[in-house]
């Protein structure tokens, strides 16, 4: 009788991964053709075979410079930044359980900013490769200081506590940046490039330096994520299954702030990635951490990749940035997620 009973619920298992890995498998392809056309379009247009050649044989031709020395960074570092904020958004979620929460509610990316406007300003750092150890640093500083703060309230540090103190933190830390900025003018000139988040002008050593972060991050993710689906039952739920909700908090910040600092320091505040992509993932594969956190790892680096081919075609030989293009996409979705949401503001 019991196995009779059990029979249907398998079969309901079996069929939900399935249609999971169908869904992985889709995102990966829809990445994978962002990386061809992040490859092959922009101001030139490039066929499949010139990228191909120009990606294993290289000859020197134009084509080969396009791609190998213009498009190769920044498809490099968009892969990169995307993976990162998708991952740490569905953190953030997670850790604070609000559907809204994104990369900057822990003061995270403030913290990054006030980094590169302090390097800039005080040390005299005019490259990206100079100041993005002082965003990672930034933001590093910023995160433990909140979690610090929240840990030190009545009931720790709770989902509303973290958020609280990083958005007085955001505040304080955009504050300190603005003044900086309206009493130097050259500060505000090479600042003005980094804040609109983008992937261009980047160079493949940016990449390689916040690579180990990220790396370092995702292995934390992936070690937390089933204390993730515990913690959205309830922390002495959580506990009741035998997880130290201390510790997967702790992991899961570490995980975000990392992930978080290296995007933001190496592309600028990129907006809406980490917002948007989370909840497809979850419409897509369901509320299971470790499968959506390995989509939104796929669709995170396609979507900004997108996005910055977006920016390249819509007015070449100019071109707008993927920072700006992604806020043109998440903003009408923000508001469809805050209705879903019923967030009551009053």
């Amino acid at each position: 009788m019991t196995t009779l009973a059990s029979r249907p619920t398998r079969s309901r298992a079996s069929t939900r991964t399935g249609r999971r890995v169908v869904v992985t498998g889709g995102a990966a392809l829809a990445l994978l053709l962002a990386v061809l056309a992040s490859f092959a379009l922009g101001s030139r247009q490039l066929g499949v075979d010139a990228v191909w050649h120009a990606v294993v044989a290289p000859d020197g031709s134009d084509a080969s410079t396009i791609v190998r020395e213009l498009r190769m960074p920044r498809t490099a570092l968009g892969l990169a930044v995307g993976l990162a904020l998708a991952v740490a958004g569905v953190l953030f979620q997670a850790l604070t359980r609000n559907p809204l929460a994104e990369p900057r509610i822990l003061g995270i990316s403030a913290g990054a900013s006030f980094g590169v406007v302090l390097a800039i300003s005080v040390f005299g750092i005019g490259t990206l490769a100079g100041y993005v150890w002082f965003g990672i640093a930034g933001a590093l500083i910023a995160g433990l200081l909140v979690f610090a703060i929240a840990t030190r309230a009545r009931e720790g540090a709770s989902p509303v506590t973290l958020a609280l103190v990083g958005a007085a933190l955001d505040a304080s830390l955009a504050s300190g940046v603005y003044a900086l900025l309206s009493i130097d003018a050259r500060t505000f000139e090479e600042y003005r490039f980094w804040v609109v988040g983008g992937l261009a002008g980047r160079d493949l050593s940016v990449t390689a330096q916040v690579l180990p972060f990220v790396l370092v991050g995702l292995a934390l993710a992936a070690l937390v994520a089933r204390g993730l689906d515990a913690l959205a039952l309830g922390d002495d739920v959580a506990r009741g299954l035998g997880h130290r909700i201390g510790l997967v908090r702790l992991g899961g910040g570490l995980a975000a702030v990392l992930l978080t600092g290296a995007a933001v320091a190496a592309a600028g505040p990129v907006a809406f990635v980490g917002l948007a992509v989370p909840h497809l993932a979850r419409a897509l594969v369901g509320a299971d951490h470790r499968w959506t956190l390995a989509v939104s790892a796929l669709l995170g680096p396609a979507l900004l990749l997108g996005a910055d081919v977006v920016g390249r075609l819509v007015a070449p030989p100019g071109e707008i940035p993927a920072g700006i293009v992604t806020a043109l996409i998440g903003a009408p979705l923000l508001a469809v997620l805050v209705r879903r949401a019923r967030v009551v503001t009053a």
